[in-house]
């Protein structure tokens, strides 16, 4: 699935950080994600004290 800068997306899963599984963020990147990440989105503004972390598109749901 492809994803746009703003996006709000709901984080199934994320091998990065498993805490961030069941959180609700946006997506960062204002482009497609490229081999300098693995092919991962950033997704952001997960709470106050959670860092953003990067989650494959299997990983994340469009909110």
């Amino acid at each position: 699935m492809t994803f746009k800068q703003g996006d709000r997306v709901e984080i199934t899963r994320c091998a990065d950080d498993p805490r961030a599984a069941g959180k609700v963020g946006r997506i960062v990147d204002g482009v497609a994600p490229g081999h300098l990440t693995g092919g991962r989105w950033t997704v952001g503004g997960l709470g106050l004290f959670q860092r953003p972390v990067l989650c494959t598109s299997a990983e994340l749901r469009k909110v």
